[in-house]
Formats: structure tokens, sequence, C-alpha cells
């Protein structure tokens, strides 16, 4: 006769937890800016059969070590593998212009350099939100900021982009009245991290930026709407 199974008690899940570990395990540890001017490299549902580039701001490092391109994407600084939504674009790959090439993997410089830097940049742990690297924005990214609903829409240029222990990213934006030097660096008092003070974000390249600056209609027509979805 064989032996007598003892039923175990079920073991309970927790799925926020399991969550928040997943995260922790993600989330970006270092940065780098992409100078040679790879882009990315997506595709929408309303025109399957064309495909898009945009520059890519830089490199992230994750913690657990894959590398990855990132984009500013409608309202975060965004890794560019994740970018899934057939309305708004889906990631294809890099691609390098000059050569025509496209691959879907971080280029293994950018491993070699992101690997490097975090090596040397260890920093101690810590629960406290602190500051771990700023970068600058090298693409004339712009902020369309949102306070309110119903509220003016205020439009700025992106300076940079601070990130932070926890893995979250921060755009650096300019305050007008406090601005005491010129040009604006990076580490100068004027700039602020732009969720401090903004209910809602949304980045756009310098193109749709200039567009936006100089009131076109079908791009004005476009930004109500989204703005109105959004809030």
């Amino acid at each position: 006769m064989g032996a007598i199974m003892q039923r175990q008690p079920a073991k309970v899940i927790d799925l926020s937890e399991m969550r928040e570990r997943y995260k922790a395990q993600h989330h970006i540890v270092r940065l780098a800016p992409e100078l040679d001017g790879l882009q990315m490299v997506y595709q929408v549902a309303s025109d399957p059969d064309a495909a898009y580039a945009m520059p890519i701001l830089g490199w992230a490092m994750k913690s657990n070590g894959d590398v990855v391109g990132v984009v500013p994407w409608l309202d975060s600084l965004v890794d560019c593998e994740t970018i899934d939504d057939p309305e708004h674009g889906v990631f294809l790959g890099y691609r390098d212009p000059e050569t025509d090439d496209v691959f879907d993997v971080a280029p293994s410089h950018k491993q070699m350099e992101l690997e490097h830097s975090a090596a040397y940049f260890d920093y101690e742990p810590t629960n406290e939100k602190t500051l771990l690297q700023s970068l600058p924005d090298t693409q004339g990214t712009h902020a369309l900021c949102v306070d309110e609903s119903d509220g003016p829409w205020q439009l700025k240029q992106v300076y940079g982009w601070q990130l932070y222990n926890d893995g979250s990213i921060e755009a650096l934006l300019v305050d007008d009245e406090a601005v005491q030097h010129t040009p604006i660096l990076m580490g100068d008092d004027c700039l602020y991290p732009g969720k401090s003070r903004h209910e809602m974000i949304y980045f756009f390249q310098r193109t749709i930026a200039n567009r936006i600056k100089e009131q076109d209609p079908d791009t004005m027509n476009a930004l109500a709407i989204m703005v109105h979805t959004g809030t």
C-alpha cells in the first residue's frame, strides 16, 4: 500500500508583491546618450505597409543587465522594446541609417559602455528617492504641459532627463522667471522636473513642436483630441 499523501495548504500568491518584484528586477539603473544617429523603427495599425523611424535619445541598462534604447514617447521616456500599441506604435527594431541595417538588440558598444559605467558608479542602495544621473536632451524634445483640463497649454523645451534610484525618469524643463544665465545648462537652478509642477505632460519631437508653435490646424486639432482623451 502506498504512503498516504498529506494535503498541503494552498499557497496564497500576492500579485501586487510579484509585480513590485518584477518591476524591481527590470527598472533602469544607468543611461548613456546616443550620439551616432541610431533610430527606433516602429509600425502603426493605420498604415501596416509602412515602417517609421525616430531617433533614439539614449540607451538604458536595466537592473537585470538588459540594455535597451529609450525614446520620449507619449508621456514618458520609455524602453523602445516595450512599445506595443497598434494605435500609437509597435516596436520593430533598431536601425543604423548609414547602412540601413535593422537589428533587434542594442549594439555591443553601447552594452559595453553601460556595463562599465554601471560598475564604476556602483551606488549604495537606499530607500530614499535619490538622483543617480542627469542626461542632456540632444533631440530638441519638447513637452506639452497641461495643468488643468480646461486650462492653457504650455509648450516647453526639454533640456535634459534625470534618472532616480527607483528607475523613474523625469524631464527637466525651464522656469523662465528663474533664468539667471544663458545658455541654460544642466545643473542650473532654473530647471525643474516636469511632473513636479504639471498635471500632465506629452512629449513631441522637434518637427511636431514646430507645427504646434506655428498653430498648424491639423496638428492643433489632433492635440485637442489627445488632451481631452487623456484627461
